[in-house]
């Protein structure tokens, strides 16, 4: 973990250079109660700034040093040996900005001067630490503290040379006083670190909340990735700001039952619960009910109060009874305040007055704070890291399948079955034959009814171009087969290796679990449904390696086809644990082979009857060139 303390409350802090922002740094530290040194600086330089000859005669309370104009990289090098732990470089990012890791102290930056912005120390509460890469993609977050939300730490992380948002969030979840973690995510240079230190804060039960700006097509594959190691994404920096408040500064609740309040039955606490339930939430409307009452309720984890517009004397006596139940309660209180201006003093002054409180400004944004709410608080309390179960050395059955390899090269479906069958997912006895006989002996070794497949590694199609046949039952129809499928495959000009004939599996439901690398994240496994109903049901659940079996089963529960494995339609219950196995041998092989295998395709894999297991009918794999 970087040692970044000296970013925020400082003892010394070192200038080196010169620039636009030099006096602003000057302020900021001064404020923050440390002593200032300019390294080669004038005597009659700002007022509380000792200037030393250079950065060797910088005494030992030094723990952060500025780094202002020009190349970075030789100033940061001279930093090497005065044992100063952090540099900040100010300024854009320059030819040298990427070697800056390594060449003496852990360096933040390149940024920009909104790092230095002050925070007030005069806002009660528990705090939100804030780590963003610009200063403008942070202004809303640091705006918070005009709305009464105490900021605890503030960090804008520019061109991430060296220390990253990952560092920040893990440096974060170690602080005293930290509600949440906001996080403006515009670009990751380690999608895996990140994760790291979201699965470090959700160890230590401290939210973190991100928005993240990912490519259209990565980003629900990296959202989906933080949910996983308990990280709340949003969509909007509006929801960012306010999911972050209201996780800061509610405490977990004790049930998930929302109650919408409201004095008089104006519609707008029936709106709300129309919402919050069509948003999976447990919500109902009591109008009238008596606050204490509703508070007092077992059931009840949120109260919800909207007041569509101010209508005082009212509403000024319901904002002050909100204002003094939230800090009598240890259940989180949130009132919806709909006026367009703002600027009552019930809103300004009684409800943003209050540490305890959560106020939103639209019916939207506080469905999804507390549906996230609850969902966060649900998912840390069953938190298991799952780097305490990574296995440290490889398996037995990396050894055995690393042969089958092909660098750069697709494998055939025999061999990718090879590769499954190593990891102990079940595939159907079958044979690879290169004659008519030995597909009439190897018929009868596995047991009629069998089905015979042209095999090549880059054969596509094969159904429509009429190279598979099911069901055949007799020695006279294996052989016929098998020069029909050559004789097609000769007149398409395809090269076979051979012909597989394989055990004929009884029907179940037909899923697919995939190794697909992301441009961000790596290997990741995919579960969905397969074969012809990969058509009909579309979408797949996505998780990021290493996971257990809790969020393998998660997985599968999520996907619109669930409900076909439990028997709907009148079938009967199929084998769910089973498929979450080899979701799970799939992850092995990730994180095995994963940078080995450029894509894996495990369809159809039929899941049967509960208590008779899933079989990989179909396999497809690539493998990664060598690397040069």
């Amino acid at each position: 973990m970087a040692e970044l303390g000296g970013l925020f409350r400082p003892r010394g802090v070192a200038l080196v250079g010169s620039g636009g922002e030099r006096d602003a740094v000057v302020r900021w530290a001064l404020r923050a109660g440390a002593r200032v040194y300019a390294v080669r600086g004038e005597p009659e330089g700002p007022p509380g700034v000792v200037p030393v000859p250079s950065a060797g005669d910088l005494p030992g309370d030094v723990d952060l040093a500025v780094v202002l104009g020009g190349d970075p990289l030789p100033a940061v090098r001279q930093l090497g040996d005065s044992k100063v732990p952090l540099a900040v470089v100010l300024g854009g990012a320059s030819p040298s900005a990427d070697r800056l890791s390594g060449a003496g102290p852990r360096v933040l930056g390149p940024t920009g001067p909104a790092l230095f912005a002050p925070l007030r120390d005069d806002l009660p509460g528990p705090g939100i630490a804030v780590v963003a890469r610009t200063g403008p993609q942070g202004r809303p977050l640091y705006a918070l503290q005009e709305l009464g939300v105490r900021l605890s730490h503030w960090a804008v992380t520019g061109d991430e040379a060296d220390v990253t948002a990952a560092d920040l969030v893990a440096y974060y979840a170690e602080q005293p006083g930290v509600g949440a973690i906001a996080c403006h995510l515009d670009r990751l240079r380690d999608a895996h670190a990140l994760l790291r230190a979201a699965d470090h804060a959700a160890r230590r039960r401290v939210p973190v909340v991100a928005l993240t700006a990912a490519a259209p097509a990565t980003r629900p594959v990296l959202d989906a990735a933080l949910r996983q190691y308990g990280v709340v994404p949003v969509g909007s920096p509006d929801q960012l700001q306010d999911t972050a408040v209201l996780l800061a500064r509610a405490r977990p609740p004790r049930a998930d039952g929302v109650a919408v309040y409201e004095e008089e039955a104006t519609g707008a606490a029936a709106h709300f619960a129309a919402l919050a339930t069509a948003r999976g939430l447990r919500a109902e409307a009591r109008p009238g009910a008596p606050l204490d009452a509703l508070l007092a309720d077992p059931a009840v984890g949120v109260l919800v109060c909207p007041v569509p517009a101010p209508h005082p004397p009212h509403t000024d006596r319901l904002a002050r009874a909100l204002a003094d139940a939230a800090e009598a309660t240890d259940k989180a209180v949130c009132v919806i305040w709909g006026s367009p201006a703002g600027t009552e003093a019930a809103y300004r002054e009684t409800l943003l007055g209050s540490s305890r409180l959560v106020t939103f400004r639209t019916f939207g944004n506080c469905v999804t704070a507390v549906r996230a709410y609850l969902d966060r608080h649900r998912l840390a309390a069953a938190h298991h890291s799952p780097f305490d179960e990574t296995p440290a050395a490889p398996s037995p059955s990396a050894r055995k399948a690393r042969p089958l390899l092909r660098p750069g090269q697709r494998l055939s479906e025999h061999a990718a079955k090879q590769l499954l069958r190593a990891y102990g997912i079940r595939v159907p006895r079958e044979q690879l034959v290169t004659s008519a006989a030995a597909a009439v002996r190897a018929a009868a070794q596995i047991g009629y009814p069998v089905v015979l497949k042209a095999s090549a590694p880059h054969l596509a199609r094969r159904r429509e171009l009429g190279l598979v046949r099911v069901g055949l039952t007799s020695a006279s129809q294996v052989r016929d087969t098998y020069r029909d499928l050559t004789e097609i495959a000769r007149y398409d000009r395809v090269d076979l290796d051979g012909v597989l004939v394989c055990q004929m599996v009884e029907r179940g439901v037909e899923m697919a679990v995939r190794l697909v690398h992301d441009p961000l994240l790596g290997p990741t496994v995919r579960v969905g449904t397969g074969g012809a109903l990969a058509e009909v049901e579309a979408g797949t659940a996505v998780r990021v390696p290493p996971f257990g079996e809790r969020e393998a089963r998660a997985a599968v529960d999520e996907l619109r086809g669930r409900p076909l494995l439990d028997g709907a339609g009148g079938g009967p219950p199929l084998d769910v644990d089973a498929l979450v196995e080899a979701v799970l041998r799939v992850q092995r092989i990730a994180l095995e082979l994963g940078g080995d295998l450029a894509e894996l395709d495990v369809d159809p894999l039929v899941v049967r009857e509960r208590g008779q297991g899933a079989v990989a009918l179909g396999a497809q794999a690539v493998c990664r060139p060598e690397a040069p």
